[in-house]
């Protein structure tokens, strides 16, 4: 083994090379041994507590990376306007004899509709102007099934009316997405590619001529009938089944408002009477397809959280009163009412 001489410039060298080859190794080892302490809780449990001031009897889903994105901040919601008119005027209980003036505009529109072309714009405003009438439980059920079937015709396609107010053709303009156009017209981007058939959102073009919808989208609720309508703007849209709260957890009747941080595809729920946490993926889990959160803001309903419209597991609670205080919509009806109703501008009305 050769070896150098140990006042030699080759020997301070290699010593130079030993000094620093000791320093890494020990430096090395102090990381390890601090990795090791402070790195044992990098996987703590998602943290399942409720949002305060929720609703005692009924939590609100968990927040984590599979729901929201940020810790969700405190949102005041803006008042409502004393001059803004009700989205829904409409009597609250029917009358035993048919109303004639109600009549006449059924008659009226139905005449409208047999026309050639028939005239959908026309005959839907006089039917909804009817349906803000007193009138019989024949007539209210004729009239609000013939405004279902014309949406189907204005509403829930590429078809846009000249004169209609509500939709209208919309050129895409550079570098816009879906997302931006439905916040501009106050819907839900999802009800957009819904009316024109657009499977991908990404296939979005510039110059290309779409059908948007000017909302937002309301809902009313009647506790006393089970049933859910909602209108875009004033113009009935369409009416579904729902549960309701148990007795003694009734659903808070007052004006409500679509949480804007509150909507959620199959969010992780933490139940806390039950101590146990719902995943999507469990055979039991109980939210159905979608969570629609919702903030009080009139009557019974102030400053209430912890509410919301949400899917169902048990589709047989529809039209009783089975929750804890939510309302409940069979899986396909509540995907539709999510791609309808816009958070933080979309209201909904709970009454008796």
């Amino acid at each position: 083994m050769a070896r150098y001489p140990t006042g030699s410039r080759a020997a301070r060298r290699a010593r130079n090379r030993i000094y620093t080859v000791l320093a890494l190794l020990i430096m090395g080892a102090v990381f390890v041994y601090i990795y090791g302490y402070f790195g044992k809780n990098e996987t703590e449990p998602v943290n399942n507590s409720p949002l305060l001031n929720a609703n005692p009897d009924f939590n609100v889903p968990v927040v984590n990376e599979t729901t929201l994105t940020e810790p969700p901040a405190k949102v005041e919601p803006a008042p409502v306007p004393a001059n803004e008119p009700s989205f829904a005027q409409i009597p609250s209980g029917p009358t035993v004899d048919p109303n004639p003036e109600a009549d006449v505009l059924i008659k009226e529109a139905t005449t409208l509709l047999s026309e050639s072309p028939g005239k959908i714009i026309e005959a839907r405003d006089k039917l909804n102007m009817a349906l803000r009438m007193p009138m019989s439980i024949e007539q209210r059920t004729f009239v609000k099934n013939k405004l279902s079937e014309l949406a189907d015709k204005w509403l829930f396609n590429r078809t846009v009316y000249p004169e209609d107010p509500l939709c209208e053709t919309y050129p895409v303009k550079p570098g816009e997405i879906l997302s931006i156009i439905g916040e501009r017209h106050k819907v839900p981007f999802e009800i957009i590619m819904e009316v024109n058939n657009i499977n991908n959102a990404r296939s979005l073009q510039a110059g290309q001529n779409i059908k948007v919808v000017n909302g937002p989208f309301h809902a009313k609720v009647y506790r006393s009938t089970f049933t859910m309508d909602v209108y875009l703007q004033n113009t009935f849209v369409r009416s579904f089944r729902v549960g309701l709260g148990l007795p003694g957890k009734e659903t808070p009747i007052g004006l409500w408002r679509v949480d804007p941080k509150g909507k959620m595809e199959k969010p992780i729920w933490y139940d806390e009477y039950e101590n146990r946490t719902y995943y999507p993926e469990d055979p039991d889990y109980p939210l159905g397809s979608r969570w629609i959160g919702l903030q009080g803001i009139e009557g019974e309903a102030k400053d209430r959280q912890g509410f919301a419209i949400h899917g169902t597991k048990d589709p047989e609670q529809i039209g009783t009163q089975g929750s804890r205080g939510c309302i409940r919509m069979y899986n396909g009806d509540v995907i539709l009412v999510y791609n309808l109703l816009f958070p933080g501008d979309s209201l909904v009305e709970v009454t008796d």
